[in-house]
């Protein structure tokens, strides 16, 4: 079973990624988080494989908590998702430590982003800047 943490402000949001998530056999939301402090206090509790964290969150955003979280722990997959995923965003998270960035209602960029960080690669590029 992949262990995934969800890391969203918006309730109906979380719900509807889990829900996609969940589709998934083999893949378990073992946690969820409404905003950057919260996923940065809480992650461990969970002990993820995966964290899947929006990127815009009041409070903090996904980059910081990104930063956080890979300072305390450096071997954390952290696949970021946003409304709007540019080329900016897609080097600002690289630097922060994300493994991976796609949209977030695009489910199927989200499930191939998961596979493929999951397997140690990095999801980024053509298809994080359309």
């Amino acid at each position: 079973m992949l262990r995934i943490f969800l890391v969203d402000d918006n309730a109906m949001a979380r719900a509807a990624i889990k829900a996609a998530l969940q589709r998934h056999s083999e893949w378990v939301v073992v946690g969820e988080a409404c905003s950057g402090p919260e996923a940065v206090e809480t992650f461990r509790r969970y002990r993820p494989q995966l964290i899947v964290m929006d990127f815009l969150m009041p409070e903090m955003n996904g980059l910081e908590a990104a930063r956080r979280v890979t300072a305390r722990n450096p071997d954390a997959l952290i696949l970021m998702i946003t409304t709007d995923p540019t080329i900016q965003l897609q080097e600002e998270a690289r630097t922060a430590g994300i493994r991976g960035l796609c949209a977030k209602n695009e489910t199927q960029c989200l499930e191939d982003a998961i596979d493929t960080v999951i397997r140690g690669g990095t999801y980024f590029g053509e298809q994080a800047a359309a």
